[in-house]
């Protein structure tokens, strides 16, 4: 584990990325006591450019809301449905790519043609069309999401599985009794971990991402401030207040440019291939 550790902070983008993305998981966990007010009320006069009141740093909205502390709260949103819905869509993934491939026989048939039914689907469409049928909200976001994100780590992790489960240590775990399930968690999936979490720091940025374009779509919680219903918001003033689109664009770039590096970064430091 150490060595992994060192591999990965002699990778200067990797590090760069790992800062990036503590800064920004630092700014939403601080976010309440940075600004303790609701983000949605009106603070001062509206389009406030930045650097016009000291107060307001990165100025006002067309509403008069604080854009810094929209900015701060927004961080707290768009990083809550990232994890959450990653981490779910992680869960049914391993879940359904170890038992395929585990198994295999008439159990891998019928769940990878599951796999390929949720494939064949347009993503984006199918998450716009659970995000309407079950209202709004954070909760509807993160299970759109992860709906549609699990497909491809289960076709992963079933490749990953069917590879190793004829290994001779498998084999051996096999002849003494142990269970099934017991060298899948133990004996298999440990060593599929590599790819899993590159896969899952993607699987984070692409919904941070999905969620930023159904926000701007007006398909976000409209009782939270997340990064893209500003930048939605903003649309409407952007020839003459593009501030209040280009900020939160900025902020949505360098956290997805961060998690990709560090993703990159624990693929490199994993990667047995790449070792010295």
């Amino acid at each position: 584990m150490m060595e992994t550790w060192r591999r990965f902070l002699r990778r200067p983008p990797a590090v760069l990325g790992l800062i990036g993305l503590a800064l920004v998981i630092g700014a939403a966990l601080l976010a309440p006591w940075l600004f303790p007010g609701d983000p949605l009320d009106m603070a001062a006069q509206p389009r406030m450019w930045p650097g016009e009141d000291p107060e307001f740093p990165l100025g006002t909205d067309m509403l008069g809301r604080d854009v810094l502390a929209g900015l701060v709260h927004g961080a707290r949103v768009s990083l809550l449905v990232g994890f959450t819905a990653a981490l779910a869509a992680l869960l049914i993934g391993i879940s359904v790519g170890a038992v395929a491939g585990y198994a295999g026989g008439l159990p891998d048939d019928v769940l990878m043609r599951l796999t390929e039914v949720f494939q064949t689907i347009p993503n984006f469409l199918l998450i716009i069309v659970l995000v309407v049928v079950l209202q709004p909200s954070l909760s509807t976001i993160i299970i759109a999401i992860a709906a549609v994100s699990w497909p491809s780590l289960a076709r992963l992790v079933r490749a990953e599985v069917m590879a190793l489960r004829r290994r001779d240590f498998v084999q051996s775990c096999v002849t003494i009794g142990m269970g099934h399930g017991r060298i899948v968690l133990t004996q298999i999936l440990p060593n599929c971990l590599a790819p899993i979490l590159v896969t899952g720091s993607i699987m984070v940025a692409t919904a941070i991402l999905i969620e930023t374009g159904l926000s701007f779509l007006g398909l976000g919680d409209p009782n939270v401030v997340s990064w893209g219903s500003m930048i939605g918001a903003g649309r409407a003033g952007l020839r003459t207040a593009w501030y209040l689109c280009a900020i939160p664009g900025l902020a949505i770039i360098a956290t997805v440019l961060s998690i990709n590096l560090v993703a990159e970064g624990l693929n490199d430091a994993l990667n047995p291939r790449l070792r010295p």
